[in-house]
């Protein structure tokens, strides 16, 4: 398609491949490839994620080469990474049979999500057989971790509703988003299109399941507002297992003659019976989070691209011991408020000589506390409750420079870039953090990769400071360091997607809650040496594209990972380091059965390495060391999909299997839900 604009003849190209540009000066005219165009605006850095939905929602019968990604300080396309990254498009969510991001998790390669509460109430999440406090949880590039505990850090303001795409970095990510980046990195990414919209879901089910959402786009001239709502709430699969979880969230953007201007603003609300989510000898557990949330980022115009960012980020956590009938000795609620500010700055350029990227970034993590941190001159109110006070407090922080280059010659890619680390808790200048990523294009469809990258992780201020009835933190922790090696093969064709590849981590001062027999309480340590290996194996096949538009299987995927531990230390019960998924493979299948009406199949099977502490529940003092059992997972959705409507039937552990992510915490049996979607133009 030609168009005349200014006497200049423009040439529109409405697909990118990977083969040669030389076609672009022998035609002798200014260019406009669209989809790259697009995503280059918007992905000027790493950072800069928010409102892709038009570039980056690829449908199963396009490549995802040119998706733009963010697991680089410098924007480069999927394509291009010599990493293992995964990503979940919305049309990979909106089949999938779920309800919460924790669930959707599930299906990710080499992820293991431990489940205390169900449907998004509390989860750890780890990658690759590191713990849940080893994985960074970015918004729309923002680091959201919590600095209290890995626990927390899955409180996101937004539901499943919201998140238009899901980027996993399995490896370390150090030198790109900064500390406890260690084992990976999960970027969830909200989307608005270009159009005013309105979306509404409501569901229920079993076990007094109640989800409701709605979120509108609104563009009015150069700003684009996208604003959610959410609650879900049930009462729960077995005793002291109700919740309520309520999300709100505020996302803009306004284009000026600067360059582009990103406002987040967010906060979550959860009340949830713990059943034995620490202890199984306290199974009337009870917590409440609230976490609230902001960022402010400008993304600059010119060759050189310049993002400067501000965000805040507060955690107030209230943990009861009993819920109710406190025992005597019970001298109160553990209370923990933690507010993270952090500032960023971010350069991003290309020359002859490849793409380039600088940044720095300052943090401060700090935490109000009734345990955690040490004692303060003059005890703080906690704020909502009546008669409770902060006795101890704590701050610190982090500064990280950061440095990485791009170069891609013919059928080699190469990065390499490196992390510069301070924080006031270590007695020590900067650390330095390096990482070098290289690949090589066997042919047009196959690329070898290989990568060396070095990480760190701070321990957390529940590491280094919380005692309970069953726990002892240790203030001397070191950080936790380790060096990742991987390599492997990644086919992409029309249809077909495959990845096969092995990594090793060498951990150094690895922290772990561990005791030496089942009588003992838990003590965070670094228990020196721990080396992972483990296998990766994927592949996708869209059907519909290899045979037919019309074939009644669309689409296939099989995973399955493989992990080893080797721990050179004294043999400790683990609670989550040694605790890993030894092996777990996943099979997902979507079909059609009948003009409008289809169904996917998630099926999962795990076996975990380690053990736990059993208890009878019916007598507390009744213990026993039990390893974990293998099991397999089915769940399923059967949908009737229209342009402005879907309604659906799904259900969870449809063979109602007995089993556990973490010892004594008893998972639901077959949970059977229905809803139906609202997708309106306004």
């Amino acid at each position: 398609m030609k168009k005349l604009i200014k006497n200049t003849e423009l040439s529109y190209f409405k697909k990118w491949t990977r083969h040669s540009y030389s076609i672009f000066n022998s035609i002798k005219r200014e260019c406009v490839i669209s989809s790259l165009l697009v995503a280059y605006i918007l992905v000027a850095t790493p950072q800069n994620i928010f409102a892709q939905a038009d570039t980056v929602l690829v449908n199963n019968n396009q490549k995802l080469d040119e998706v733009v990604v963010s697991a680089q300080r410098a924007s480069v396309t999927y394509s291009q990474m010599a990493r293992v990254v995964t990503i979940m498009d919305k049309e990979a969510i909106e089949s999938a049979p779920v309800q919460s991001l924790q669930d959707l998790l599930e299906y990710v390669l080499n992820v293991d999500v431990r489940q205390r509460g169900n449907h998004g109430v509390q989860a750890d999440v780890s990658i690759r057989g590191g713990s849940f406090d080893q994985t960074m949880i970015l918004l729309n590039g923002v680091n959201i971790t919590d600095p209290q505990t890995g626990h927390l850090s899955l409180n996101l303001p937004v539901d499943i509703e919201s998140i238009e795409r899901v980027e996993v970095l399995q490896g370390p990510g150090a030198r790109v988003y900064g500390p406890n980046a260690f084992s990976g990195a999960i970027n969830f990414i909200t989307g608005t299109g270009n159009k005013d919209k309105l979306k509404i879901n409501v569901s229920a089910g079993e076990n007094g399941f109640y989800s409701g959402s709605a979120n509108t786009t609104i563009i009015t001239g150069k700003l684009k507002s996208y604003v959610a709502l959410a609650h879900k709430s049930s009462d729960g699969y077995i005793d002291n297992t109700d919740f309520k979880n309520s999300n709100a969230f505020y996302q803009g953007q306004l284009s000026t003659e600067v360059g582009l201007l990103d406002l987040q603003l967010g906060y979550n609300e959860k009340a949830y019976g713990a059943n034995s989510f620490y202890t199984a000898s306290y199974p009337n557990q009870f917590e409440e989070n609230k976490t609230t949330f902001a960022s402010l980022r400008l993304t600059t115009n010119g060759k050189v691209k310049m993002t400067p960012n501000i965000y805040w980020r507060r955690s107030q956590d209230r943990f009861e011991l009993f819920r109710d009938n406190p025992a005597s000795w019970y001298s109160g609620h553990n209370y923990h408020l933690t507010d993270v500010y952090g500032t960023s700055m971010n350069f991003a350029f290309s020359s002859s000589l490849g793409k380039t990227a600088a940044g720095v970034e300052l943090r401060s993590e700090n935490v109000w506390s009734n345990v955690l941190g040490e004692l303060m001159e003059t005890p703080m109110k906690v704020p909502g409750e009546s008669g409770a006070f902060f006795t101890k407090s704590h701050t610190r922080t982090n500064l990280s420079y950061f440095l990485e280059h791009n170069v891609f010659l013919n059928k080699f890619t190469f990065t390499a870039g490196v992390l510069a680390n301070w924080n006031s808790d270590l007695d020590r200048s900067f650390s330095f953090y390096p990482g070098l990523d290289v690949s090589y294009q066997i042919s047009e469809n196959s690329k070898l990769y290989a990568s060396v990258n070095k990480a760190l992780r701070m321990p957390t201020f529940t590491d280094l400071y919380y005692v309970g009835p069953t726990n002892i933190g240790n203030t001397d922790l070191d950080p936790e360091e380790a060096t990742t090696y991987e390599t492997g093969i990644k086919f992409n064709k029309s249809g077909i997607k495959a990845h096969a590849g092995v990594f090793k981590r060498e951990g150094r001062n690895m922290i772990d809650w561990v005791k030496a027999n089942s009588e003992d309480k838990w003590q965070s340590q670094n228990i020196t040496k721990l080396d992972t290996w483990g296998i990766e194996l994927s592949s996708n096949f869209n059907l519909q594209y290899l045979i037919s538009d019309n074939f009644f299987i669309k689409d296939i995927s099989v995973k399955y990972a493989y992990l080893d531990v080797n721990k050179a230390s004294s043999e400790f019960i683990s609670r989550y380091v040694l605790d890993q998924l030894k092996h777990k493979l996943n099979i997902s299948v979507n079909h059609k059965i009948y003009k409008s009406l289809g169904a996917s199949w998630q099926m999962a099977w795990q076996d975990r390495n380690g053990s736990y502490t059993w208890y009878n529940k019916s007598d507390l003092s009744q213990t026993e060391e039990r390893t974990y059992r293998p099991f397999w997972l089915v769940d399923t959705k059967l949908y009737w999909q229209k342009p402005t409507y879907t309604v659906y039937l799904e259900a969870s552990n449809l063979l109602d299997h007995e089993y556990y992510d973490m010892g004594n915490i008893t998972q639901p049996g077959r949970w059977i839900r229905a809803g139906v979607k609202l997708n309106l133009n306004l």
